[in-house]
């Protein structure tokens, strides 16, 4: 469920970080509203956008954000749950659950905003991270794009090689094997 909270106009969902300007607010029960498919108003009237999305709903114009730069094909905004100063998300406005459904025009419309972000953001360390489904951390069903910048050892994405990056030896056969197979796909 995501939630537009009255008193500050930020919306919000399941993750733990939910809300937190309204949790500090005593009417806390009072300010938020649920968003769902009856509250955002199946596919809108705008080609190719769905009532029921949340970043939808922002591309439409009627959830709110802070945008930071916008195309024909793609809308930048903050986000309101930053891990990091500077902390935004590249959306296409095309309703499309994973890179999968995306056509390319939106794709290669994303690539040279998010180096604008990064830019802009004045780190020299960044992270661009997309997520395709639950199992790879995706919680907005929507494509999107964090760019995150790092500034300290603790900001933004905290990483380590060994817990995060579990890697092995690959098998030079196999790896050969995986390639031509993925050749042939492409």
């Amino acid at each position: 469920m995501w939630w537009l909270c009255k008193e500050t106009g930020f919306w919000s969902g399941p993750h733990k970080a939910t809300n937190i300007a309204c949790r500090r607010s005593l009417s806390y029960r009072n300010t938020l509203i649920p968003l769902s498919v009856r509250s955002l108003s199946s596919m809108s009237s705008v080609a190719h956008l769905s009532d029921s999305c949340l970043f939808c709903g922002i591309v439409q114009g009627k959830i709110p954000c802070f945008k930071v730069y916008e195309t024909e094909h793609s809308h930048a905004f903050l986000d309101i749950n930053p891990v990091s100063e500077g902390h935004a998300l590249v959306i296409p406005k095309y309703h499309a659950v994973t890179l999968l459904d995306l056509p390319d025009e939106y794709l290669s419309d994303i690539g040279p905003i998010l180096k604008k972000l990064a830019r802009a953001a004045g780190a020299d360390n960044f992270n661009v991270l997309q997520n395709n489904g639950k199992l790879a951390f995706q919680h907005v069903d929507h494509v999107h794009f964090h760019v995150v910048p790092k500034t300290t050892p603790t900001d933004g994405l905290v990483l380590n090689i060994d817990d995060n990056w579990p890697t092995r030896q690959g098998d030079k056969e196999a790896l050969a094997a995986l390639a031509e197979k993925l050749k042939q796909k492409l």
